[in-house]
């Protein structure tokens, strides 16, 4: 009987480090991206100011925007990492129960985990808006790459509620994805022992709360006037 051997990579415990390896490096883009938005309080000058600033990371070592066309293929490759090595083991998992049972005793866990998938799919969704709202100016009112911070103010408008409504649906998903991936990258990543576990758990909570603060309270500081 011929013995199928798989890569490293694509073994289970390689697709997991994959998953949590790109997961690292997408919330660490996460956590910039939010410290950056904070600068919206500092007023327009400041906000615009880091905006331009952005452009011109690497100059003049760097031509241009080279620099964010670099920082974009890697979290595309990041994410469609993620999303592969998660499709994956999703697919095996599945395969090596082939057989439903009528009355399958519920499998024990936190609902965080329970919704990767579909908070995955929301998360996804919202990024694909949120590039072609104030990205690419597609989406957003004013659509104007010289006012960043006009970009936000209008977007965010009391009159466009249900864009901060989608924002915060998809933060929340972003929040429980968080808090299950990052606890899982520890234990693909060896850490197993009990207290590390409950340490993981315990910082997992506290940095996917903090990171949700982070970035809803943007979209509600323009919605009530305090950013205008």
């Amino acid at each position: 009987m011929a013995v199928t051997t798989r890569t490293p990579i694509r073994s289970s415990v390689g697709l997991k480090a994959l998953m949590a390896v790109s997961g690292i490096v997408l919330v660490l883009f996460l956590l910039a991206h939010m410290l950056g938005n904070l600068k919206v309080f500092a007023g327009q000058a400041a906000f615009d100011h880091y905006a331009e600033w952005l452009r011109r990371i690497g100059t003049p070592l760097l031509p241009g925007s080279v620099y964010l066309w670099i920082q974009r293929t890697v979290l595309v490759l990041a994410v469609l990492a993620h999303i592969w090595a998660a499709t994956v083991l999703a697919l095996r998992a599945r395969a090596a129960r082939p057989v439903k049972y009528a009355h399958r005793k519920p499998v024990q866990g936190s609902y965080a985990a329970r919704t990767m998938r579909w908070g995955g799919v929301i998360i996804l969704l919202f990024v694909i808006y949120h590039i072609l709202d104030l990205t690419t100016g597609t989406l957003n009112p004013i659509g104007d790459a010289a006012s960043p911070y006009g970009n936000v103010v209008a977007d965010f408008a009391d009159d466009r509620w249900y864009v901060t409504l989608f924002y915060t649906l998809a933060i929340v998903a972003l929040g429980f994805h968080l808090r299950h991936g990052m606890f899982s990258a520890v234990r693909s990543l060896g850490q197993q022992r009990p207290r590390g576990e409950r340490r993981a758990r315990a910082f997992a909570l506290g940095f996917a709360v903090l990171l949700c603060a982070g970035y809803l309270v943007v979209p509600f500081a323009v919605l009530v006037g305090l950013v205008k």
